[in-house]
């Protein structure tokens, strides 16, 4: 066991937030999924997350070297962003669907300790995963990748986590305090991904494709756009009563025009991602555990979508998010399956070979620089 995990990275914990999100997602559509497959699934992502969070405290015990390689290697060290977005998904999950099972004063102390501990985590790795890409990684701008934007995400999942507390607190301060400190965390992440997202953009389009096995990472840009959508949707369900009505009445609208524009721009970047994956697959992109990027971002997208069809009534919001959840579930399903075996294989948690460039006419030596960058990212 301690040998086997001298390569667990902490991208591992996407795991627990693509399965965490289709319980949530599920419970969120305006016709429900299954409760009971949603409460399972909300189990089995906190069953990942017990033993992920194992496994990696056996990683820093016993292999120090590597853990501390992935902090100082700027493909790696971003995807600590994904433990605080892991312990935030399933403590929204627990307390959207697992209140089934544990009953509801048991999943709002349980929401309340993921809450706490993944919102910490996630402020902590915004400050200290750009401040190590400036002043201890070496980047340069055809190195970016959407991995970046991780760290930024994860104050983005504890604002729309958030407010599902509120109503549990009581009436005034407490209750407004936990909202509004919800919403700066919505400025917060919202920032801070328009400030990381042009030079990802940037160097996507004067860079060319990202090598093979990095471009599902694409998919990562959908995480600020339907969370901060679901985000919006949650402030305006969650201010009555904790609130006064004017403000309450803004968060409302706030939903409806924030949201709608947001949620344009993700299916573009839907149907440009997709394109970049079509053509990564026709040379030859294999699996990896980049995989797990087309399950969490498009889940927040549906719960997004979900949280315009309750604020509008519009059908066609119920039908964007019913889609988008059908193929959440299949492909959730396809990569899980992919992921048990690579584990049972050994391959997924062997020591990671360099990445394949994307095909590219022209000669490109910052794409080579990134190539043997971002050789750990992907296991």
């Amino acid at each position: 066991m301690i040998t086997a995990v001298r390569h667990l990275g902490p991208n591992w914990y996407a795991t627990v937030m693509g399965t965490a999100v289709v319980a949530t997602a599920g419970s969120a559509l305006p016709r429900p999924a299954p409760r009971q497959a949603c409460t399972a699934l909300w189990a089995l992502s906190l069953a990942l997350l017990l033993t992920l969070l194992v496994a990696r405290a056996l990683h820093w015990r016993h292999h120090r070297d590597q853990a501390r390689a992935h902090l100082l290697d700027p493909a790696a060290a971003p995807f600590y962003g994904c433990l605080a977005m892991a312990l935030v998904s399933v403590g929204g999950a627990t307390l959207t669907v697992g209140r089934d099972w544990i009953g509801t004063g048991a999943a709002v102390a349980l929401d309340a300790v993921l809450f706490t501990a993944g919102t910490a985590v996630g402020l902590a790795g915004a400050v200290t995963v750009p401040y190590l890409m400036a002043v201890r990684h070496r980047v340069e701008p055809g190195q970016a990748t959407p991995v970046w934007l991780l760290p930024m995400v994860a104050p983005m999942v504890a604002a729309a986590s958030g407010p599902l507390l509120v109503p549990h607190l009581p009436a005034g301060q407490a209750r407004e305090t936990l909202l509004l400190a919800c919403v700066a965390l919505f400025g917060l992440s919202l920032l801070g991904t328009l400030v990381m997202l042009p030079v990802v953009f940037g160097r996507l389009l004067t860079g060319g494709p990202l090598p093979l096995a990095l471009t599902p990472t694409l998919f990562f840009v959908l995480g600020p756009l339907g969370q901060s959508t679901t985000a919006a949707g949650a402030f305006a369900e969650a201010a009555p009563g904790a609130v006064p009505a004017p403000d309450s009445r803004g968060f409302a609208v706030l939903a409806v025009l924030y949201g709608v524009p947001v949620m344009g721009f993700a299916l573009l970047w839907l149907c440009l991602a997709t394109a970049h994956v079509v053509r990564a697959r026709r040379h030859g992109m294999g699996f990896t555990m980049t995989w797990w990027a087309f399950t969490f971002p498009v889940g927040t997208c549906v719960t997004g979508a979900a949280a315009l069809a309750r604020h509008t009534g519009l059908v066609a919001y119920e039908a964007l998010a019913t889609g988008l959840y059908v193929v959440l579930v299949a492909v959730w399903a396809v990569v899980a399956a992919l992921t048990v075996r690579g584990v049972v294989g050994g391959t997924l948690l062997a020591a990671p070979r360099p990445v394949l460039p994307a095909p590219r006419p022209a000669d490109d030596a910052p794409r080579r620089a990134a190539d043997r960058t971002t050789s750990g990212a992907v296991r």
